[in-house]
């Protein structure tokens, strides 16, 4: 597969998966980062924020 500029890769799991995480289930909090990162490709940086309603 070749992936050209502005291809999205999208990942993750169906909701609810993490519920089913044991003994306990780890969630992210907001302030932390992710970090995203290819060889020769670059990097990427999500900074985690609180949920609105």
């Amino acid at each position: 597969m070749t992936l050209e500029p502005g291809d999205v890769i999208a990942t993750g799991t169906p909701p609810g998966v993490g519920m089913g995480i044991k003994p306990e289930p780890v969630f992210l909090k907001p302030g932390q980062v992710i970090t995203l990162g290819i060889e020769g490709l670059g990097e990427q940086r999500q900074q985690t924020v609180e949920a609105r309603d």
